[in-house]
């Protein structure tokens, strides 16, 4: 399966309907830290200011992207409104 680099917009209710693989997406320690670092920003911004950001993310068919609140962090998942989240694994940046 091809999956293409381009994201695809989605809307945040779309995400309970998506399956995600367990294998990281990103190569090094320094862009998982750098990802963590951005969650975090955004997870401020979202708590504080009620912002919102954009989160690039794969499934297990495409590159999406989806803007959105995050409302909290596990050590797993982001957390975003309604309860839904994605998988930090699956996360390839967040952009605030």
């Amino acid at each position: 399966m091809i999956i293409s680099d381009t994201p695809v917009a989605i809307e945040k209710e779309s995400i309970s309907q998506l399956r995600f693989p367990l294998k990281e997406v990103l190569k090094s320690a320094l862009e998982i830290g750098q990802r963590m670092a951005d969650l975090h920003r955004g997870l401020l911004l979202g708590n504080i200011h009620k912002g919102k950001v954009k989160i690039i993310f794969e499934d297990g068919e495409n590159v999406r992207q989806v803007e959105t609140t995050i409302w909290a962090l596990t050590d797993n998942r982001v957390i975003l409104k309604q309860g839904l989240g994605i998988p930090l694994c699956r996360i390839h940046k967040v952009m605030t």
